[in-house]
């Protein structure tokens, strides 16, 4: 008599995981992350709720969640986030764009670093915010000025970076390359771009972030709409709610985009071997 073996195989472990669970699984794995920011909220809305805080000057967690749940209610807060979330990555790709062309050349090219780096070191220090008047002049107060602001303060960031990047490119990679007599800008693409790409994307979220920085100086230039226009807006009408909603909208935006980059990051420079903390 044959007997037959039971060909039923078993449901693999996720597959008939519910969303919540998955949901629950992914805030396990991430409590330690948050477990500072919950604390921090915790006791803030603590001293609030005793009445060592004035809320006019500092609202609580509540007071702010309210105002933000307010904004979204009345459809603000979805136009005051795409007004500077196109500002900013408007600005962002052309500071990128600018700065690591110039980078690189600087880099590679030892003349032209002479040439500019003067005038660069010149104009780093000088914040944004100073450029308003000219800004205004240049570009009217429209879009253009806000845009050239924001590129402006994410500029130097990835420019330093870049030029930093290349010129750390590994020695014996360059004398390989001078005994291989390879052109020059064979030389640039397959080894010094490659070589320095985790710095320069190292250099590019400092960028971003500096972008998202310089947007509540851009926007003090005649905008109706933004989350830095918010936050002006609050500071008018003494509104420290929707000052503080403000800068947590900031915040939030900065971290998201911040990870899109950090994505990047991981999938371009997956050879990179990665250091393990303790």
């Amino acid at each position: 008599m044959t007997t037959h073996a039971s060909t039923t195989t078993p449901l693999s472990a996720g597959a008939n995981q519910t969303p919540l669970h998955t949901a629950g699984q992914w805030l396990v794995r991430h409590s330690g992350r948050f477990g500072l920011v919950v604390l921090l909220l915790g006791i803030w809305q603590a001293l609030c709720s005793a009445g060592w805080a004035n809320p006019a000057l500092l609202p609580s967690p509540a007071a702010v969640a309210d105002t933000l749940w307010h904004l979204l209610r009345e459809g603000d807060l979805q136009r005051h986030v795409e007004a500077s979330a196109a500002r900013v990555l408007q600005g962002f790709a052309i500071a990128a764009a600018a700065a690591l062309a110039l980078g690189i050349a600087m880099g590679a090219y030892r003349r032209l670093d002479g040439f500019v780096d003067l005038l660069i070191q010149i104009l780093k220090p000088v914040p944004p915010i100073a450029w308003i008047p000219l800004a205004i002049l240049w570009f009217g107060i429209d879009e253009g000025a806000k845009i050239f602001i924001i590129a402006l303060g994410a500029f130097f960031p990835i420019l330093v970076s870049s030029v930093d990047a290349v010129r750390q490119t590994d020695g014996r990679f360059v004398e390989l390359a001078r005994v291989l007599e390879l052109p020059r800008g064979l030389f640039i693409r397959r080894i010094m771009l490659p070589g320095s790409l985790p710095q320069i994307m190292s250099g590019l979220r400092l960028g971003l972030a500096m972008a998202w920085m310089c947007v509540v100086a851009a926007e003090l230039i005649a905008a109706s709409r933004g989350v830095g226009f918010l936050i002006m807006d609050g500071r008018a009408m003494s509104q420290a709610d929707l000052v503080v909603a403000g800068m947590a909208l900031m915040g939030v935006l900065g971290k998201l985009t911040d990870d899109l980059l950090r994505h990047a990051e991981q999938r371009l420079v997956r050879w990179r071997p990665q250091f393990e903390a303790l």
